[in-house]
Parts: structure tokens; C-alpha cells; sequence
């Protein structure tokens, strides 16, 4: 459910990039594909977010549910990636994104928490490992950018505790 939020921002970076294939890295099972009537305030009626963003093709990855655990050899139009970075131990996250960005030929998107989750992991941690600012997530995507000059990137981080919502990119 969190991709639906986003299919707007997403909707308008395929637009403006001219994208037609994409990658959700880190797409749990996927079912935010499955074909069902999407309706889409001032845009109407579409069978699913495949026929609202118009692209031929998403790829699902989520090296956590094996039906999508296979890394993709080639590359894509964009990377999406809703709700995943914030669940990733911060030590990983530098190369997570340069992964991200490895699989992009024009732009990334993702949509990252900053806040504490009301879960936790079964050892008793709280289930979004990394709890960092929006200023933080802007700098270490800026930074990774610079290999990808190509790239556009935009980001949307999510600050719980007043509802705040920042865009980067």
C-alpha cells in the first residue's frame, strides 16, 4: 500500500523522462501490480498502475520474498522504492542506493520514512532500522548522484510526528 501515495510523483517522472520500464526495488510481493480498477483524482479510471503510469514493463525485486529475490541484469527507465530504505541497517544504505542508482538510466524515486515505526522485529528492535532526517537521506542521494550524472532523482521523506512531507531532488 505504500507505492499508491506515490503513483502520482512516479506517474510524473515517467512522464517527463520518457520512461518505459521500470524497477520496484524492494516490491514485497508485488500485489500493488495486480490489475485492478485504479481511480486517480483528475486523471480517471485505470485497470491497475501499469496502465496508469502507460509503461510497458515493472520489474518486481525484493531480495526478501524469493519469487523476486533475483537481482535483474539489465537496466531500467527508473527505479522506484517505497518503504524499503528505512527498513535497511544504515550501514548498507550507501550501497543500497548506488545499487538503486546502478539500475537506472534516468531517474530513482523513493519515498523514505523518518520516523520510529510502531513495530518492531522479533529480536525487539524497532522494524525501521534507520531513522535518519530528511536533510540526511538529500545528502547521501546527492552524494551518490555525482557517479550518475545522468540520473535524475527525487525523493520524498515522510516525518511522522507533524506529518511532514519533504520532496528532494
Amino acid at each position: 500500500m505504500s507505492l499508491f501515495p506515490h503513483i502520482k510523483r512516479i506517474k510524473d517522472l515517467v512522464v517527463t523522462t520518457g520512461a518505459v520500464t521500470l524497477l520496484d526495488y524492494g516490491c514485497g510481493k508485488g500485489m500493488q501490480y495486480e490489475a485492478h480498477r485504479l481511480e486517480v483524482p483528475g486523471a480517471g479510471v485505470f485497470e491497475g498502475v501499469l496502465d496508469y503510469w502507460d509503461v510497458d514493463e515493472v520489474r518486481c525485486y525484493d531480495p526478501c520474498y524469493a519469487p523476486y529475490s533475483k537481482l535483474p541484469e539489465e537496466q531500467f527507465d527508473g527505479v522506484v522504492s517505497t518503504d524499503v530504505l528505512e527498513h535497511c541497517p544504515q550501514e548498507d544504505i550507501p550501497w543500497i542506493v548506488d545499487e538503486m542508482f546502478s539500475y537506472a538510466r534516468r531517474f530513482v524515486f523513493a519515498c523514505i520514512a523518518c520516523y520510529a515505526a510502531k513495530s518492531t522485529l522479533p529480536n525487539g528492535e524497532n522494524a525501521h532500522t534507520t531513522v535518519r532526517s530528511s536533510a540526511w537521506w538529500h545528502d547521501l542521494f546527492t552524494a551518490v548522484a555525482t557517479s550518475y550524472p545522468g540520473v535524475s532523482w527525487k525523493i520524498f521523506t515522510e516525518v511522522h510526528d507533524n506529518q511532514q512531507h519533504h520532496e528532494h531532488g
